[in-house]
């Protein structure tokens, strides 16, 4: 089993969140958070005030998969995660050593 953690833009969730969807995948976590990469942040103006904002706004989506659904998974979230622009995201990947389901006490693949 896997965790697949993915930084995306935010205006792309839903099109990640339809692909994954489409392959079966229903459980899902998604936090709003700030931060840069390459990308660096950049300047706006506001109110005839030019400021720079340093951490942009991101969605990091985590995502519980059998090993067997990963290559799966990584393809989806990349393709409709992709604009061609600077600042798409990443996908990370770690190993997840246990899983319970809390009502059932199903363990494992069965939990997930």
């Amino acid at each position: 089993m896997k965790i697949v953690m993915a930084i995306i833009k935010p205006f792309k969730l839903e099109e990640v969140r339809d692909a994954l969807t489409a392959l079966g995948i229903h459980g899902m976590t998604v936090t709003e958070v700030k931060g840069y990469g390459r990308q660096k942040g950049h300047t706006e103006i506001y109110r005839g005030a030019e400021y720079a904002v340093s951490f942009l706004p991101k969605i990091k989506l985590e995502v519980a998969v059998s090993s067997s659904q990963l290559d799966a998974v990584i393809s989806a979230i990349a393709d409709a995660a992709q604009t061609g622009q600077i600042g798409d995201g990443k996908i990370f990947v770690t190993s997840l050593e246990r899983a319970v389901r809390i009502r059932t006490g199903e363990r494992d693949d069965d939990a997930l």
